[in-house]
């Protein structure tokens, strides 16, 4: 196969699973989800000869270096208007959330929300995009034992962020239930 046909092969066959990927980190920013897709897929094109033939994880790398130029220009556009005076509080447009707002499971995504982005990153690959730790060491640009130490240590924050938002006792890392032991009468 030529480069030419590796790419669109990879496109017809990652190219809903890069668009969740992207949209998932935007929370639903539809016209940066094209813009973002758009570029990663541009990339993969001047770059076909680099393809590998697990391209999923390599796209994603890419996806997630154009997020981060994405983010950085939302960044510099919300600072402007900001700095023009057109933001929403100046004109006295507030949206309060009533008291039944809550979504299902909120909660995770507020405990995810306190971590670092590095943190959030590796658990969201796992969780959201399914992928494995070689899958998620190319992702991140790390070798395995990297990926994998980057994942225990982000799980164990989200762990105690979940433990903090909780008024009850932490949940025992490892508990199982098991029948009280016997003594033997002897």
């Amino acid at each position: 196969m030529s480069n030419d046909e590796i790419f669109a092969a990879a496109y017809r066959e990652h190219y809903w699973a890069v668009s969740r990927y992207v949209a998932r980190r935007l929370d639903g920013r539809a016209g940066d989800v094209e813009e973002v897709v758009a570029e990663v897929f541009m990339v993969a094109w001047r770059r076909r000869a680099d393809l590998p033939a697990a391209a999923l994880p390599w796209l994603y790398g890419v996806a997630r270096n154009c997020l981060a130029n994405a983010v950085r220009g939302h960044g510099r556009r919300r600072r402007l208007v900001d700095r023009l005076g057109n933001d929403h509080t100046a004109h006295g447009r507030h949206i309060a959330a009533g008291p039944d707002a809550d979504t299902p499971g909120g909660w995770v995504h507020e405990a995810l929300a306190r971590l670092s982005a590095a943190d959030q990153e590796v658990l969201r690959l796992t969780a959201w995009e399914q992928l494995g730790i070689d899958e998620v060491a190319v992702v991140l640009g790390c070798g395995n034992r990297a990926a994998s130490m980057r994942l225990h240590r982000a799980r164990r924050r989200l762990r105690a962020e979940i433990d903090r938002m909780r008024p009850g006792p932490p949940i025992a890392e490892h508990s199982c239930m098991t029948a009280p032991k016997e003594h033997g009468h002897g």
